[in-house]
C-alpha cells in the first residue's frame, strides 16, 4: 500500500546504509567519546573545548550509526549503491 512504502522510504533515509567496519567503528565511539571528555574539562581556551565536544560527539555519532557521510562521498558509492 501506499502509507507501507511511505514507511519504507523514510526508514531508508533515516537509517543509511553502515560504511564502515566494527573496528572503525569502535574506534569512532572511543575516540569520539574520549575527545569529547577532553573537551568538557574546563579549559582557558573556551573555542578550544568547543570544538573537542563538537568533534568527539559528531565521531561518537558515526561510530554509533556505522554511516559515514565523508568517506561514502569520497568513495563515489551512494546509500543506494552501497
Amino acid at each position: 500500500s501506499m502509507s507501507s512504502r511511505l514507511v519504507e522510504q523514510a526508514a531508508h533515509i533515516l537509517t543509511p546504509q553502515t560504511n564502515l567496519s566494527v573496528t572503525e567503528r569502535t574506534l569512532s565511539v572511543v575516540g569520539g567519546l574520549a575527545l569529547a571528555a577532553v573537551g568538557a574539562k574546563p579549559r582557558p581556551n573556551m573555542w578550544f573545548s568547543l570544538a573537542a565536544i563538537v568533534l568527539g560527539s559528531a565521531l561518537a555519532i558515526r561510530g554509533a550509526t556505522g554511516h559515514c557521510a565523508v568517506k561514502s562521498a569520497l568513495s563515489g558509492s551512494s546509500p543506494e549503491e552501497a
